[in-house]
């Protein structure tokens, strides 16, 4: 059973979890910034700042929604998540736990949902991997979150290494860590799923 609390919730059902958070309320009064399933900004976090600052009686909590939150966004929040106003308490929506600053988890309780399914959406048989196979793979998945394409990615190495079909240097296993990255910058899922197969392609075995 969800509660109103002040903190970070990390899910790939964002929605769900705000009705769940709906359903929990009371007399509060919610207020919701939804970026949409893009990345949350200054622009968001200024208008998120405006609302903290309405005068209310009633408890406020105000629900920022966004698979990954920037940098400079965190930052502009930074003052008034530690320092807000009369009855205004932040809960932050996210996708991505490592995308949050330190200094954010440090002033709000990170609460990590483990309602992902990656294991289901994953369909690709390493053994007879091409570029037809590769191509449809990403075309299949190209909805994918940051968080849920993290999981593929290694889930991908996992069954290359079991195959024994592909000629895997440090060079080629360095490809986890750059999707990671890419993924963590902000790149599409897509894009950064369709490099890592093709990578691992040029590396299979004749």
């Amino acid at each position: 059973m969800m509660r109103l609390a002040s903190g970070v919730i990390v899910t790939q059902n964002p929605q769900s979890t705000l009705e769940e958070l709906q359903a929990a309320r009371t007399d509060e009064l919610l207020s919701v910034i939804d970026t949409e399933g893009k990345e949350f900004l200054i622009e968001h976090a200024t208008e998120a700042i405006a609302k903290a600052y309405l005068t209310s009686d009633e408890q406020n909590y105000i629900i920022l929604i966004a698979p990954r939150f920037s940098a400079v966004s965190q930052n502009r929040l930074l003052k008034i998540i530690e320092e807000p106003p009369r009855n205004k308490h932040f809960i932050l929506i996210t996708e991505s736990k490592s995308s949050i600053l330190p200094t954010i988890k440090s002033r709000l309780p990170i609460h990590v949902r483990h309602d992902t399914k990656v294991e289901e959406a994953f369909a690709l048989d390493l053994n007879d991997l091409n570029l037809a196979k590769v191509y449809e793979f990403v075309q299949q998945n190209s909805r994918l979150s940051s968080v849920e394409c993290k999981q593929m990615i290694e889930k991908i190495s996992i069954e290359a290494i079991k195959s024994g079909r592909y000629h895997l240097d440090e060079g080629t296993l360095k490809l986890v860590s750059d999707g990671i990255q890419a993924l963590e910058m902000g790149s599409p899922t897509s894009f950064v799923l369709n490099t890592v197969l093709l990578k691992l392609l040029a590396k299979k075995k004749r």
